[in-house]
C-alpha cells in the first residue's frame, strides 16, 4: 500500500538561517557510509560540536517532527545524505523561505514535506516556538496551510510535488508492492520468466 501524506504534525526545531548548506546538515564525513542507517545521529553534527546551544542539541527541542529554517535551505552538493540525516533525525516536514532545488527534490523523494512559507510568517512561527517549545505545528498539504496555535499561516509547493505526496505517488516501492497481483499476472505471461515463481 502506497504511503499517503497529507499533513504532518509535531513539535518544531527553529533553525533560522539562511544558505544553510548540505556539508553543514551532514559533513562530508559521513557520505561513506554503505547504508543510510545512523546517518540521523549525525545531523549537523559539525554545528552542534561548535555550538552546545545550537537547536539540534537544546532538549526543548527533542523528538521534533518539523523544522523551521531560512532562505536557501539545502544549497551545496546533491546529495540525498543530507535529507536522509533529517529524516532519520525525526524530521518529517521543512518550512523554510526557500530550498535549493536538488535538495527539495531529495525531500519529495523520500517523503519529506519541503514546504515555503513567507519571511514574515516563518519569523511569526519561530518566535511562537520559542514561546512554547511543547507547541505543536501541523503542516496541511491539502490546505497549504501550517497551524500553531492561534497562528495559522499559508505555504506553499509545487502542484506536482504536492499531488505525489498527498496521493502517494512518491512512494515507488509501496506502489510497486500494491501491485504485486498484477506483476505476477504478468511475469506469467513473460516466456522467459515461465516456471519463475516470484
Amino acid at each position: 500500500m502506497t504511503n499517503e501524506i497529507k499533513s504532518v504534525s509535531g513539535t518544531v526545531i527553529p533553525l533560522m538561517l539562511d544558505d544553510i548548506d548540505t556539508d553543514r546538515i551532514i559533513p562530508a564525513r559521513y557520505l561513506r557510509c554503505v547504508t543510510f542507517d545512523g546517518l540521523g545521529d549525525h545531523a549537523f553534527e559539525d554545528d552542534r560540536q561548535q555550538d552546545p546551544m545550537h537547536p539540534f542539541n537544546r532538549a526543548e527541542f527533542s523528538g521534533a517532527s518539523v523544522l523551521v529554517a531560512g532562505r536557501n535551505f539545502g544549497c551545496g552538493s546533491s546529495r540525498e545524505h543530507a535529507p536522509q540525516s533529517l529524516m532519520r533525525w525525526g524530521i518529517n516536514a521543512v518550512i523554510a523561505e526557500s530550498f535549493a532545488e536538488i535538495f527539495f527534490g531529495n525531500c519529495c523523494s523520500l517523503g519529506v514535506a519541503a514546504v515555503t512559507a513567507s519571511r514574515d510568517d516563518l519569523d511569526k512561527l519561530a518566535a511562537s516556538i520559542g514561546a512554547d517549545p511543547t507547541l505543536e505545528v501541523m503542516v496541511c498539504l491539502e490546505t497549504l496551510t501550517a497551524t500553531a496555535g492561534e497562528l495559522s499561516i499559508s505555504v506553499d509547493l509545487p502542484s506536482s510535488a504536492r499531488e505525489a505526496l498527498v496521493t502517494g505517488e512518491w512512494d515507488y516501492l509501496g506502489q510497486l508492492l500494491s501491485a504485486g497481483c498484477a506483476v505476477k499476472e504478468h511475469m506469467a505471461t513473460v516466456p522467459y520468466l515461465n516456471g519463475f515463481s516470484a
